[in-house]
């Protein structure tokens, strides 16, 4: 059994063992209403699946038999309802709940296809159906969710299947197929035991590769390190050693973090699709948390994964320090996070079974390694300015503190310390806080622990208790009411120290906590201080006047988190005996003393904490005296006497004189009443002896005639009868004595530990004791049943008298009256709660029926009868009936009589609330009151997280509330035995109306009862939708009445009704479509938003829907819907142009889901076919745009497209014409159709040319946001066009709408060649406009057609579409060649889901654009051309071209080689694009070739490719053109002869050609093909690096912008030999400015390969920027990689390097001193030498370790040196003092005197007059 259920108060406790039996009930109705012959069953075993989830939720005990079978079950009906999204979605997550929370125990096999199947059917189709795009992401949600519980019951060979499965969708990287297949590997892949055989070397090479093939990519990064992650994290068996040095490189690089001045963000990254970003789980963020995982689970005992993570961690640290935050905190705040909290995993699995792991188990050693490094990161971050990080760093050291004390209590300590002693950081204080609050229970634990002596010698045994000291006694000066952040912190503080001690005593003084005073001191100072910060507490608002002001409308001690009320209840109850005395006394003094209307919540929950601690007590010392003051001030005060008690001779005695409180008497009155009303809350069965002061406290309340003074009273009655009748824990914060633990330290006398519990704790590891709940006694419940008779019978006999025999003159005194009346009868209500029995439900036929039980629950005991309740409604009817009539304008009465309905008709629904609200206030997982399962301080590991037993109790008190709520509110909704009772029929109507009233706060507070009723009782839903509709086609309904009915209908469970019943959907849509008669702009804004609600939520409808709208079925209802809606869309004219909008987009959700119905007639499909085929040419474009939506979604493929070889031929004649083909041709083959239509989509197309916005449908610029909703609701979500990604800027940006090319597409699959040649006129008329969107609407039908596969479009090709293409080609107008390219582009796009099958045309097509261009064509038309075949090329499939299509690769080759010095700019733009796309396409089919070699044999053109000529002629051209660019430039600055003119011609082909090159490596890196381009990349490194700074602008433009691409590039091994030769022959380069470019390369290319070098190529690096230090113009900047080298990890060579450096300079310094000449060495020497120490100062920028001080002091010994010697210095010594001033303080002591002085004549600057 659970805890929380073993701690139930005990009757509810009893109870809960009937739960297993019920539950067993629960399946077999499931399985009896579930018949798999009747897909249409679903939707009645839905009802149940709420009642399911109430067990998973109530921590019920069942039995796993039950729980298999229903998961069972469940998956049948998953798989059977496929068409029901809605059904899917509901029993997806309950299936998910269940497999989650039983994974351990259910023996399943499930298979994986069926879940794919789902997917692909319902998001990656072509053919979308009708639900509502939020329907459709939940749905998704659903199915992946479901998918990855399942993954662990996948069966054997599951995971090699899913592996083949989506390989092929993974071949062509640069289709987007390839996004859509690594994300299903990530969802699917399996790392079950069954699985985990498949994992294998050859598969981490095979998906490495893959990881390669698209660099810079966050999507695809993130899908990779998922799957690998858990590889790592599952199989132990594989051996990583070998792929360590790759991954990290991988993992360092994935951190978007901005290196050497260099920007934090990839330049570039490529195009994920939109709706596969949307699909996936996909973080735009580095995947910190999979790289986290793979780190913490590849640490072994002697693998170098510990070298490779320190490494990684040094390079990453300097980004977690305060002063370089950036965009790139977030990622590696979580990457913190995440190592931390998989590394506690980790123990916690090893911890609990040793024995399967021991190989690779952590010892002690690799614990601390690990958390050595880690304290790294927490040690730079702990005084973020980011809060996020800041708190990560406390959680983080908290947990490891349980790991490593020795290590990182310490630290705690001294960074505490530290913060005290700061003075101008203020936040820092805070900070130190919270990390020794999270830490307290591990400083106590150590001390405790009688490990002590391995915590080293030389610490003190007392420093830890000593930090506790300190940190208590600041804690008192931290209570300041002007700072709150600080106040809060150390209210966390105090409470999570003493959260772990047991009892607070003065007696244990030799160790106590305190070392400067005794407790009771402490606790003195304590509560003077807290007086006082209450005594100076600003309140955040006025408090509100009126019902709504709650008792609490706290200050920020209440509202901003529970620390202040929990320090309090944890200290007040761990007091001993006469510390609470003492504390008692000075609290009710202060209580009786001041009045301080500002702090009512916090002075009452003050009291209220002493009462919860010791009820006997502190009633006498704080209740007696208030009660007794409330009653005294309220004895001479004006009365009404409309407060019960009172006769009616009372009431005439004091209607003349209308006396009133003076304001301070009433707020003094008012302030008691509320301090008294919450400090009573636990007072229970102690309040009894007070009875006769409540009764007559409560009354004088009531009877008062200030309305404030009536509403305490209503708080102090409440209060009071949840106090007398409710269950919740009486020792809640007490530490019981049983339960302490056996002290473990040796000091018999130490502060005893409270031990923590966990909830998984089995019953026979440790007896926890259970807690003491309040079960109210026999008199108490008396007492509250007296209550209940003076306050809600008496004041329901009053409101009666009030309202049926009219007893007031004065209509003030009637109201009054009625206020008081009402609040009474509220007061009441809301105080007994659900202990007053709920409405006796009436069955439906003769026989009385037991009722069901599903989960047990109750907030008390019973009080009062269920007849009570029902005589309360008929009052309340009849109060209601009289109020509408009289003051229906007087928003007080009103809504405290919905507030009574909702009390009563709603059971148990205010103890939800209570539930919900405090589920959000409490921050119950903070890491001060949790300690991780495995401990290592005290050796005791258990299951589960252990927490304080008052944080349990807490707990389990919030879980019984819930359970009240819960245990009855399910029992009607799913047995149908039982009608609605008569008197909440009642309250029913009274509420339809009441929330169609004119105040909208009347409207909203009952519209939100009114659901909870209906939802609670479905039966009433047809009824109140029947007449909601009602009221919108109703032309004389006022405003009011349609925002209410529209407030109604847009919720969710009107929403789902109307998916089966009939009658309410077709009231409800002719309510919407007929209500445009009302003319208000709110009624219009409400309809429209109604109506868009209901499309994104739409359903689908069941079958009994489409029967019923199916007008041959006899007797049929609703037939004549469709015929209503169709005639209204057909009307333009005479409705609103919404409203026939909206009327299409009904024609079209019907007749979608319709098609889902086999059964149903095809007549309505081929009607609004053909009626939104017309509407194509309608004047309003909005109905234009949604016919396009409609039309796509409703063409299907058919029988006139081209059979493929392997599909036999349709023979059937009759088959050919489809009925819907017959309709549509004789629509478009009226005279002019097409013509008409293309000017009106001309019209759609929007040529905006200063906002580049491509908005899809181009509707941005002329609908409003309703608008769109409502013609754009559908989601296009899968196959949205382009399938590859768009990268190529030089097309510019277009205007083509994929949607509407599709049209035509289908069209002339419909219909055939008629559609051909219906349009060649208009075509040619189009093509010729000079109007850019005419042109565009051509563009679109022509890529349509081309790509619609008819039978006869080979024919016409030849007849006339290839002469308008060649028009086009050859055409001279510029502005539209983007949408032609784009035309181009849909036309050879290649088909199916991979985009492998090849279009018919597609060939054709690639002729006609590759044939040559006349010798006279211009620029134009030549850069026209090559923008077509870039558009085109990107389209082909490498990895399957045919022969014909590799030719044509050769032959473009060959032609763009030879023009690669053009003289057009623009055209050698395009060259380099095209040459990267060939190049890349030629080698991405030659890998593909090598590792599938076709069954033909090589063919002769794979050896053509095979000889890469073109690679062997671009290398060699390149290396010479940069020699003579090279030496043009030189000899231009030396301009010597005149004869040079004759080589500036060549020199200047030499520079149009390199800037071709430099366009086809951006472009390749652009594109995300440069993965296979790494060598060809690497070859050109050195014109890169070379050309930065030359005499033409326009090339070293294009050099820097390839220069900062290639910063980005990490290179695999097999090219990094290649590029390092060309760095380190740059290096030496003559040219100054390419040795400074190669640095600046250099830093980036360090950091980014650090793991991939090898030790040889790194020293060789080194040299070489060593050796820069003494060369006289890159020196400085030599010095600068040099530091970033040394903070990069390699530390032998850092080492080494600081040494000789520091021997050198000291030489020299040392000659200095001997000679006072400067003459042997030359400056550029002394120079040298001083780099290199301001190198190794420089590289740690924090830290100071010890060789850093010696090499400060020799490094300001320099400042006395000539100038340049002298600046950088200077320089050096500022920025080390800039870096190190924070903590100055402590870093100072490791200097010597001598060496202060020196540092301080360095940096004091010196005397003018010296």
């Amino acid at each position: 059994m659970h805890l929380f259920n073993g701690w139930l108060p005990p009757p509810v406790a009893e109870e809960t063992k009937k739960e297993k039996e019920s539950f067993a009930r629960v399946v077999r109705c499931v399985k009896e209403l579930h018949r798999p012959d009747d897909p249409e069953s679903v939707y009645a075993t839905l009802k149940w699946i709420s009642v399911i989830e109430l067990y998973v939720r109530a921590k019920s005990d069942l039995s796993v038999e039950d729980v298999t079978e229903l998961v069972e079950i469940g998956l049948q009906i998953f798989h059977s309802s496929q068409d029901k999204l809605y059904a899917q979605v509901r029993w997806g997550n309950v299936l998910v709940r269940l497999m989650n929370k039983y994974r351990k125990k259910l023996s399943l096999k499930v298979e994986w296809r069926p879940l794919y199947d789902t997917l692909i059917h319902a998001h990656f189709s072509r053919s979308p159906g009708p639900e509502g795009w939020r329907l459709r992401q939940r749905h998704f949600e659903a199915v992946t969710s479901l998918t990855r519980s399942c993954r662990r019951f996948f069966p054997q060979g599951a995971a090699s299947d899913i592996w083949s499965e989506f390989m092929s969708l993974l071949e062509n990287p640069w289709h987007n197929s390839s996004f859509e297949g690594s994300g299903f590997v990530r969802l699917f892949l399996p790392t079950n035991p069954e699985n985990q055989d498949f994992f294998s070397e050859k598969w981490i090479n095979n998906c490495l590769e893959l990881w390669d093939s698209i660099p810079n990519c966050q999507f695809w990064n993130s899908q990779w390190a998922a799957v690998l992650a858990r590889v790592i994290r599952k199989c132990s068996s594989i051996d990583w050693e070998s792929y360590l040095p790759m991954l990290f490189s991988r993992f360092l690089n994935m951190f978007e973090v901005p290196v050497a001045n260099g920007s934090g963000s990839y330049p570039f990254s490529v195009d994920v699709p939109r709706n596969t970003r949307f699909l996936f789980p996909n973080r735009t963020m580095t995947p910190s948390k999979s790289i986290a995982q793979s780190i913490v689970y590849f640490l072994k005992p002697g693998s170098s994964a510990h070298e490779q993570f320190k490494k990684l961690v040094n390079l990453l640290e300097q980004y977690y320090h305060p002063s370089n935050g950036g965009r790139w905190t977030y990622s590696l705040e979580r990457f913190l996070l995440h190592l931390v909290v998989a590394f506690q995993k980790r123990l916690q699995r090893e911890q609990q079974n040793p024995d399967s792991l021991s190989k690779v188990c952590l010892g002690k050693p690799e614990r601390i390694a690990f958390v050595e490094v880690v304290l790294k990161l927490i040690d730079r971050g702990q005084y973020s300015k980011n809060e996020h990080l800041s708190e990560t760093v406390a959680a983080a050291t908290s947990i490891l503190s349980y790991v490593e004390p020795s290590l990182v209590l310490p630290f705690v300590a001294s960074r505490f310390h530290l913060a005290l002693e700061t003075t101008t950081a203020t936040h820092q204080l805070k900070t130190a806080m919270m990390s020794v609050a999270f830490a307290g229970r591990s400083i106590l634990q150590s001390y405790m622990s009688t490990a002590k002596q391995e915590l080293g010698g030389d610490m003190d045994d007392r420093m830890f208790l000593d930090l506790i000291g300190i940190s208590l006694s600041n804690a008192l000066l931290g209570m300041d009411a002007n700072d709150p952040p600080k106040t809060l912190a150390t209210m966390q503080l105090i409470g999570s120290i003493f959260s772990n001690v047991a009892v607070l005593d003065d007696s244990s003084d030799d160790i106590s906590i305190m070392t400067m005073a005794s407790f009771s001191e402490w606790l003195d100072e304590f509560l003077c201080r807290l007086i006082a910060l209450l005594q100076h507490l600003e309140p955040n608002s006025v408090i509100n006047e009126g019902l709504s002001s709650s008792a609490t409308s706290g200050t920020f001690l209440v509202e901003d988190g529970p620390y202040y009320y929990c320090m309090l209840e944890i200290l007040l109850g761990r007091l001993s005996g006469s510390l609470y005395s003492q504390a008692l006394k000075k609290i009710s003094k202060f209580v009786r003393t001041n009045i301080l209307p500002g702090a009512i919540a916090e002075v009452g929950l003050l009291c209220c904490a002493c009462v919860h601690s010791n009820p006997e007590e502190a009633v006498v010392q704080i209740v007696e005296p208030m009660i007794l003051a409330v009653i005294s001030s309220l004895k001479d005060t004006p009365v009404t006497g409309f407060g019960g008690k009172g006769s009616a001779d009372t009431l005439g005695s004091n209607k003349k004189d209308k006396q009133t409180l003076s304001p301070a008497l009433e707020a003094a009155i008012d302030y008691q009443l509320k301090v008294l009303s919450v400090a009573i809350t636990y007072g229970g069965s102690s309040l009894l002896r007070y009875k006769d002061h409540f009764i007559e406290a409560i009354s004088s309340a009531f009877n008062s005639s200030s309305w404030k003074v009536n509403g305490a009273g209503d708080h102090l009655l409440r209060s009071l009868l949840g106090s007398l009748i409710l269950y919740y824990p009486m020792d809640q914060y007490k530490c019981n004595v049983s339960i302490l633990v056996r002290c473990l330290s040796r000091h018999p006398a130490a502060p005893a530990l409270e031990e923590w519990i966990s909830t998984k704790a089995s019953s026979k590891d440790e007896q926890v004791v259970h807690s003491r709940w309040h079960v109210p006694t026999k008199e108490e419940i008396q007492f509250a049943n007296e209550l209940i008779d003076l306050h809600l019978q008496s004041a329901l006999d009053d409101l009666l008298r009030i309202c049926q025999s009219n007893i007031h003159s004065d209509a003030g005194d009637e109201k009054t009256h009625l206020k008081v009346t009402l609040l009474r009868i509220d007061s009441t209500l809301q105080g007994v709660l659900s202990c007053l029995p709920d409405f006796r439900p009436s069955p439906k036929h003769d026989m009385v029926e037991e009722l069901p039980f599903f989960i047990a629950g109750a907030s008390g005991s019973s009080v009062g009868s269920a007849e009570i309740r029902e005589r309360t409604a008929e009052t309340i009817h009849a109060a209601c009936k009289y109020l509408l009539e009289k003051k229906s304008d007087d928003s007080i009465l009103l809504v405290l009589i919905i507030r009574i309905m909702d009390a009563l008709g709603n059971y148990g629904s205010l103890e939800y609330d209570e539930w919900y609200n405090h589920r959000q206030a409490w921050k119950l997982e903070s890491a001060a009151i949790v300690e991780p399962p495995a401990n290592f301080i005290t050796e005791f590991h258990s299951k589960g997280k252990r927490r304080p037993r008052w944080a349990l109790i807490d707990k389990a008190y919030m879980h019984n509330t819930w359970r009240s709520s819960q245990s009855s509110y399910h029992l009607f909704r799913t047995d149908g035995n039982f009608s609605p009772p008569a008197s909440l029929a009642l309250l029913v109507d009274d509420l339809l109306t009441l929330c169609l009233h004119n105040y909208e706060t009347v409207r909203v507070i009952a519209g939100k009862s009114l659901l909870k009723l209906l939802k609670r009782w479905p039966p009433l839903l047809s009824k109140c939708v029947g007449s909601l509709s009602e009221n919108l086609r109703n032309p004389d309904a006022p405003e009011n009445v349609v925002l209410g009915s529209c407030g109604i209908l847009s919720s969710q469970s009107v929403l789902k009704h109307l998916t089966t019943d009939p009658k309410s959907f077709s009231s409800f849509l002719l309510g919407i479509l007929s209500s445009s008669h009302h003319e208000s702009m709110k009624s219009q804004k409400a309809i429209i938003e109604l109506f868009v609600k209901y499309n994104i939520h739409f359903a689908g409808l069941s079958r009994n829907i489409l029967r019923s709208l199916d007008s041959h079925v006899e007797g049929s209802t609703s037939g004549d819907l469709v015929s209503q809606i169709s005639s209204m869309s057909f009307d333009s004219s005479s409705l609103h142009w919404r409203y026939n909008l909206m009327a299409n987009r009904v024609l079209l959700l019907l007749a979608m889901s319709c098609r889902m119905d086999p059964a149903f007639s095809f007549k309505i499909l081929n009607e609004t076919a053909g009626h939104f085929l017309k509407n194509l040419k309608s004047q309003l474009p909005q109905t234009r745009i949604l016919a396009i939506s409609a039309l796509n979604t409703l063409l299907k493929e058919s029988p006139h497209k081209m059979q493929g070889k392997d599909q036999p031929p349709v023979s059937s004649q009759e088959n050919a014409n489809s009925s819907l083909d017959l309709a549509l041709s004789q629509i478009f083959q009226e005279e002019g159709f097409f013509k008409e239509t293309f000017e009106s989509l001309s019209h759609i197309h929007i040529t905006d040319t200063d906002s580049s916005s491509r908005c899809n449908h181009g509707s941005s610029s002329f609908q409003s946001m309703a608008d769109k909703s409502i013609t754009r609701f559908y989601f296009e979500f899968s196959a949205s066009w382009p399938r590859t990604p768009s990268w190529i800027s030089l097309l510019g940006s277009d205007i083509f709408y994929p949607s509407f090319a599709r049209i035509f597409k289908r069209l002339a699959q419909e219909c055939g060649v008629p559609v051909l040649l219906a349009l060649k006129s208009p075509l040619e008329e189009f093509c010729n406009a000079k109007e850019r969107p005419k042109q565009c609407v051509a563009a679109e039908t022509l890529a349509g057609l081309l790509h619609s596969d008819v039978n006869g479009l080979q024919s016409e090709w030849d007849s006339w579409i290839m002469v308008q293409l060649q028009n086009v080609i050859l055409g001279q107008s510029v502005e539209s060649i983007p949408e032609w390219a784009t035309c181009i582009r849909y036309a050879v796009t290649g088909k199916g889901k991979q985009g492998t099958k090849i279009p018919m045309m597609r060939q054709q097509i690639l002729d006609c654009i590759v044939a040559p261009l006349p010798p006279t064509a211009t620029t134009t038309v030549v850069s026209k051309r090559y923008a077509f075949l870039s558009a085109a090329l990107i389209e082909l499939s490498p990895p399957k071209m045919p022969v014909s299509e590799v030719k044509l690769h050769i032959a473009l080759l060959d032609e763009l080689i030879r023009n690669m010095s053009h003289s057009s700019a623009q055209i050698r733009e395009a060259i380099g694009v095209i040459l990267s796309v060939l190049c890349s396409n030629i080698r991405l089919r030659m890998s593909y070739q090598q590792k599938h070699p076709s069954e033909e044999g090589r063919t002769d053109v794979d050896s053509q490719l095979k000889e890469e000529n073109w690679f062997k002629l671009i290398s060699a051209r390149a290396s010479e053109a940069v020699t003579n660019i090279q030496q043009a430039s030189i000899s231009d600055s030396m301009d010597t002869s005149a004869d040079v003119d004759m080589e500036n011609g060549d020199s200047l082909d030499d520079v149009k050609w390199m800037e071709t090159l430099f366009h086809f490596i951006i472009s390749s890196f652009k594109s995300g093909r440069s993965s296979y381009l790494g060598d060809v990349i690497a070859g050109f490194l050195y014109p890169v690096i070379s050309l930065q700074e030359t005499s033409h602008k326009d090339l070293s433009t294009l050099a820097k912008a390839a220069f900062e691409l290639l910063k980005w590039r990490v290179f695999p091994g097999s090219h990094l030999q290649k590029v390092i030769e060309v760095i380190l022959s740059s290096a030496d380069d003559s040219n100054w400015r390419i040795r400074s470019s190669t640095l600046t390369y250099l830093r980036t290319f360090m950091y980014r390969h650090t793991f991939i070098l090898a030790h040889e190529e790194k020293q060789k690096i080194w040299k070489t920027v060593e050796k820069l230090l003494v060369d006289s113009q890159v020196r400085e900047h030599a010095a600068a990689v040099l530091a970033g080298l040394m903070k990069g990890g390699d530390e032998d060579f850092a080492a080494d390097f600081r040494d000789r450096s520091y021997a050198e300079a000291n030489s020299i310094q040392k000659k200095r001193n001997r000679r006072k000449s400067s003459s042997t060495q030359s400056i550029a020497t002394v120079h040298g030498a001083v780099l290199g120490l301001v190198a190794s100062v420089l590289s740690v920028p924090y830290d100071m370790p010890s060789w850093l001080p010696d090499h400060v002091t020799l490094l300001a010994r320099f400042a006395g040196e000539p100038t340049p010697v002298k600046s950088t210095v200077t320089k050096a010594v500022a920025e080390f003092r800039r870096t190190h001033a924070d903590t100055w303080n402590i870093q100072k002591d490791s200097f010597t005197e001598e060496q202060l002085e020196v540092l301080a004549d360095t940096s004091s600057s010196s005397s003018y007059f010296a």
